[in-house]
């Protein structure tokens, strides 16, 4: 018998012999009691063992084609899932997992009066979603719904293009990361930006731009930091990608991806305090090895003369050992438009005899002819040749200190390498990415903290223990729909079914897939 029956039984029978006016306090201090219990049976949640090795598929959903399930978030409280859709319009497809493991749609939501759709997040009974403008490049805005009604709260304008939306912990704040991304013939090109909406003030909304940090511009690029778009500013070439706040809702995180850094935010201030670059990986060392052609008739990872911008998509804060970190997801990008276009194969170029005197051995097909690197960058010279070369993405997860910005690891051989063993790695995309590490989220399963790492390419999740940041551990691989783009983890307490809960999202197919362990 429960705990909360008894004391209903308790309280009936003293009720019996109650006046009216001790009847009306023995009702409140049953529903004190009641929601009390009912506390300590959520927490109770906590002490269920899990395997962390043995996430297995254990639901569902297809929503449709390509593009028609792309980021989800979910809400405890209705036990609704609400996933990101941009196929046939803007919209956000309403998964009901009440019946879990049996999950149904029930309901659309469009907004057939914006460009698309990015991000949506759940806080409270709050859904945020993200639209962009009619006009791509005009400001976007964020929608604010009630999770139990659907009804419409605030709608909030915000910079161009907000790619990605969250909830501080506390529900008190609301940020997005406004990519601001230039039009395709790159002769419209707005500010990068950051917002913060205030919940508690009404939803006020202030927004953020890097147009601060121009004078550090050289300081910058010294580190690694990229800024090369024509004819842009240093706030304008600032592209936001994703954010992630500390536990504690002061400070977060936001990755500039195509700049190649991570800033750093002071949510309660509403100040951008620095900018992190992250520099380069150097593909001659020992330990971050590639396989840089589809053409060599084999997969094998090697060593290369060749240095690869880290490029982050996803971000996800944590804290283990009494310290906070980030996990950033490389999945490198580029800007890649008919107005400008910075990709070209390696055999394209003309390479530095000095630097490269195996230059037409080097460019061969088999070798880093095929590779897409960025022409912007390695012409240290400036003479037309190139005297380096830079690839577009780390192929990796770094681990890095939030208050330092010092990386503490980066997996990235270990874990392709596990996806070659597996027999699942893409030749295909040798030349390109890789894996292609799209997202990622650290969460606490059975008292280990795990790095669920999302790779597109090869349409699985690795995950790792990081509960010893300099020193990960490969712990499973298994199999989502095609592409994954949305990584969520749902705690047991908030779960459908009281137990750890991954939801995996895949643009390519349209299914969002519902992973946990087997119990202990």
């Amino acid at each position: 018998m429960l705990i909360t029956e008894i004391y209903a039984i308790i309280f009936a029978a003293q009720i019996i012999n109650m006046n009216c006016n001790k009847l009306f306090f023995a009702i409140l201090m049953a529903t004190v009691i009641t929601t009390s219990c009912k506390k300590i049976a959520d927490e109770d949640t906590s002490s269920i063992t899990e395997d962390i090795s043995s996430f297995k598929e254990v639901a569902t959903i297809d929503l449709g084609g390509e593009t028609s399930a792309e980021i989800s978030a979910y809400d405890p409280l209705t036990k609704k899932l609400f996933v990101v859709s941009n196929e046939g319009g803007a919209k956000v497809e309403v998964v009901d997992l009440s019946n879990y493991p049996n999950v149904s749609k029930s309901n659309t939501l469009n907004f057939p009066a914006n460009a698309g759709i990015n991000s949506v997040a759940v806080s409270n009974g709050l859904l945020a979603i993200a639209l962009d403008g009619a006009d791509k490049q005009g400001n976007g805005a964020v929608v604010v719904l009630k999770t139990s009604t659907l009804e419409e709260v605030k709608k909030i304008t915000v910079g161009a293009m907000p790619d990605m939306v969250t909830f501080s912990p506390d529900g008190n704040y609301i940020l997005s990361a406004n990519e601001g991304e230039p039009n395709d013939d790159y002769t419209v090109d707005p500010k990068g930006t950051v917002s913060i909406i205030n919940v508690k003030d009404n939803y006020s909304v202030k927004t953020l731009d890097f147009s601060g940090f121009e004078s550090q511009k050289a300081s910058l690029l010294a580190g690694g930091f990229r800024i090369y778009g024509p004819k842009a500013t240093f706030a304008q070439d600032i592209e936001p990608e994703y954010i992630a706040v500390s536990a504690d809702s002061k400070k977060a995180y936001v990755t500039l991806q195509e700049n190649n850094g991570v800033a750093e935010i002071d949510v309660v201030s509403g100040t951008i305090t620095k900018i992190n670059p992250l520099g380069t990986r150097d593909i001659n060392l020992a330990e971050n090895p590639f396989d840089v052609s589809d053409k060599d008739g084999k997969i094998a990872l090697a060593n290369w003369p060749l240095k690869a911008f880290y490029l982050p998509d996803a971000i996800s804060y944590f804290t283990t050992g009494g310290s906070a970190y980030i996990a950033l997801a490389n999945e490198g990008d580029t800007r890649a438009w008919k107005g400008y276009d910075e990709e070209a194969r390696v055999k394209s170029l003309k390479l530095d005899p000095t630097k490269f005197p195996a230059a037409a051995t080097l460019q061969l097909d088999a070798n880093l002819g095929r590779l897409t690197v960025t022409k912007a960058y390695g012409d240290a010279d400036g003479d037309g040749d190139y005297d380096e070369l830079y690839a577009t993405g780390g192929r990796s997860l770094s681990i890095l200190n939030a208050s330092t910005g010092a990386l503490v690891a980066n997996i990235g051989k270990d874990l392709e390498q596990h996806v070659i063993d597996a027999g699942k790695y893409d030749d295909e995309r040798s030349d390109n990415k890789g894996v292609e590490v799209e997202g990622v989220t650290v969460a606490e399963v059975n008292g280990r903290t795990l790095a669920f790492i999302g790779l597109e390419r090869v349409d699985m999740i690795a995950v790792y223990d990081v509960t010893t940041p300099a020193a990960p551990k490969f712990v499973q691989l298994f199999a989502t729909g095609d592409a994954p783009e949305g990584v969520l983890f749902v705690k047991p307490k908030d779960s459908p079914n009281g137990r750890s809960l991954v939801v995996v999202s895949s643009e390519g197919d349209g299914t969002v897939k519902f992973f946990q362990p087997n119990k202990l």
